[in-house]
């Protein structure tokens, strides 16, 4: 994939623009901080250059001057809500980002449990966060919120809430997922701090929708894609529009609540220094684009992606129809279809001619290799041997595992794990591979190789198991996957949308 983002420029210039806000109040900086702070894989697709810890780095330009204060909602922890991409509850979460951030040299100022209303869970959760020395703080569920502001911006309101200690100039506020209450903790601190003589500010940092791109950009368009579980909508921001004359981008729920938060500020400082939810944001994204089409491509080819994933969350019941209608839209708006995507008609070709599960993947180069399931392999695990061995100069024909050494592992599978399928995952294939590279140089070439995989494109027929999609995220190989299970079940979705034709 071609670069179209100046990374280093990004890291300079953002956290100048943080500086900026900062000198703007009384040297104090609520950093509302939405998104992923690290691994923000998605960013990293759309614009092509950019770092998935690009923004953790630009914050470790300010580590002196910042602290973090983490929130999780006291409802998320009685749900016992779960991060889809890692797996684990929001209250594990936070000791997780907290360990990572410490790691790094951050300081963690607190943590602050926010929609409480007595629930025991999170009290349990606070003391166990006391046992370990972190600080931890209560902000109450306010009747009415967010609209009935003479409330909110009163002792009753915000000024109930504790008051969390800071002691630096920049707190980041962030959290493991959306809907934990950031935006509230940064406004309620600056209802304390004003009743103790300081005039604090508040800044919102998103990525996306990038402010200063077209409303129907592809890397926007993604962004809405990506979010299209959410009901996010990109929207012209008519407040900016209104105050300056300039068109710029914002989503939905910042334009519609902008009116209400309009009122708090008023309520705090007797006057809002912004006057549009884009004065609100510091993103400095959209001034480190350097080359517009690489970033259009990259960001058609993650719309295509959301769509499969859309489809294939709907044939597992993990999501809805409306999600995948929503993106075939956006796919009509980009002017794109799945054919776009390289990798599909190889894949869906081989399948129809093997008659079995078949998948494609594009290297770096342009070449796109195919594999089918076999006796011995599953699809994913031939993909990866023909890619390997392509990229090492090694003839096709030789068998880089012998046949003698992976029968004896499908018949553990088989009779000792009780397991159905006995052929041999991509795990597995590469375990097998890296045992007999001492004496294999082939073997020894092949592995060599797979840095070589980051950053391809694959599709395959058929559902993947979560072994192969996670072998694959390691590899950094971006793939995208039929909606159809391996039993030959395939759920009728939708009729047929133009979109994806």
């Amino acid at each position: 994939m071609k670069n179209g983002f100046d990374n280093e420029k990004y890291l300079k210039i953002q956290s100048e623009r943080i500086k900026e806000r900062i000198a703007k109040f009384d040297n104090k900086l609520y950093l509302e901080f939405g998104g992923k702070l690290f691994d923000d894989y998605h960013a990293s697709r759309v614009l092509p250059g950019f770092q998935p810890d690009s923004k953790l780095k630009m914050l470790m330009q300010l580590a002196d001057m910042a602290e973090i204060v983490i929130v999780i909602s006291a409802v998320d922890i009685e749900k016992n809500k779960v991060r889809g991409d890692l797996g684990i509850t929001y209250d594990k979460d936070v000791l997780r980002l907290r360990d990572e951030f410490q790691k790094l040299g951050l300081m963690v100022g607190s943590v602050v449990i926010t929609h409480f209303k007595g629930q025991e869970s999170a009290k349990i959760f606070r003391n166990k966060l006391k046992r370990m020395n972190v600080n931890c703080y209560y902000h109450y569920m306010i009747e009415g919120y967010p609209n009935n502001v003479s409330l909110i911006d009163s002792d009753e309101g915000y000024g109930k809430n504790d008051y969390v200690e800071t002691s630096r100039p920049l707190v980041v506020v962030t959290a493991p997922g959306p809907g934990s209450g950031k935006m509230a903790v940064c406004l309620s601190q600056l209802y304390q701090e004003q009743k103790r003589g300081v005039k604090a500010g508040y800044a919102k940092f998103e990525t996306f929708p990038i402010w200063n791109l077209p409303l129907k950009h592809p890397v926007n368009l993604a962004y809405e894609a990506a979010t299209a579980d959410l009901n996010d909508v990109n929207m012209i921001d008519p407040f900016h529009l209104e105050a300056y004359g300039k068109t710029t981008v914002n989503y939905n729920r910042d334009i519609e609540i902008f009116p209400v938060l309009n009122a708090i500020f008023e309520g705090i400082y007797g006057e809002n220094p912004y006057k549009s939810p884009t004065d609100m944001g510091v993103n400095m994204a959209g001034c480190c684009i350097f080359d517009d089409d690489a970033c259009r491509q990259a960001s058609n080819e993650e719309i295509i992606r959301r769509y499969y994933a859309a489809l294939c969350n709907l044939v597992e019941d993990k999501g809805s129809e409306t999600e995948v209608n929503k993106i075939a839209l956006l796919m009509k708006q980009a002017k794109i279809s799945v054919e776009d995507r390289k990798v599909v008609k190889p894949a869906l070709d081989r399948g129809i001619k093997a008659g079995l599960p078949a998948a494609a993947i594009e290297l770096n180069d342009g070449t796109i290799i195919t594999s089918e399931s076999s006796s011995l392999l599953g699809t994913c695990a031939a993909l990866i041997l023909n890619a390997t061995k392509h990229l090492a100069g090694i003839d096709h024909k030789v068998k880089l595992i012998p046949k003698d050494m992976i029968e004896p592992i499908q018949d553990m599978k088989i009779n000792y794990l009780k397991g159905k399928n006995p052929r041999l995952h991509t795990d597995e294939v590469l375990v097998a591979l890296a045992m007999l590279s001492p004496a294999n140089e082939n073997c020894k070439k092949a592995i060599e190789r797979l840095p070589n995989l980051r950053g391809c494109q694959v599709h395959t027929t058929v559902i993947l198991s979560e072994v192969d999609r996670k072998i694959f995220k390691k590899l950094g190989v971006d793939v995208t996957m039929e909606p159809a299970l391996r039993n030959g079940k395939k759920r009728e979705m939708l009729k047929k949308s133009s979109a994806a034709d």
